[in-house]
């Protein structure tokens, strides 16, 4: 199997470390999740995080010359996590909606205030 670097893989943790976890990924190699890359907080203990033999989807996010393979969870959590982008039209659609429904609160909340309105 061919690894490239932003490709999300699957591998087994084969070791821990106090700098990251050692990953098995599926075609034989191994890659490394430095502790900085398993999530998006402070991580003290890497297990905390993760377990031996536990079963994670990776992201590559580097390969270098000398074939260490540099893995994420991190970057592969903010890919899933990313919204989808609503139009400016819809957002200020939305905004007048509840401004409107706001100020017509407000308007109710100081009416009842001064003992009804004045017609």
């Amino acid at each position: 199997m061919s690894i490239d670097v932003g490709s999300v893989v699957e591998g087994v943790v084969t070791g821990i470390t106090n700098f990251g976890a050692f990953i098995e990924l599926s075609g034989g190699e191994t890659g490394l999740v430095h502790i900085s890359e398993i999530a998006d907080t402070y991580v003290k203990d890497v297990n905390d995080y993760l377990k031996m033999n536990e079963k994670i989807k990776v992201k590559v996010i580097s390969i270098d010359n000398d074939g260490k393979i540099g893995l994420s969870i991190k970057q592969l959590d903010d890919a899933n996590k990313k919204a989808p982008k609503v139009p400016f039209e819809d957002q200020m659609k939305q905004f007048i909606k509840e401004s409107d429904e706001r100020q017509q609160d407000l308007k109710k909340s100081i009416e009842s205030k001064r003992g009804g309105s004045r017609y």
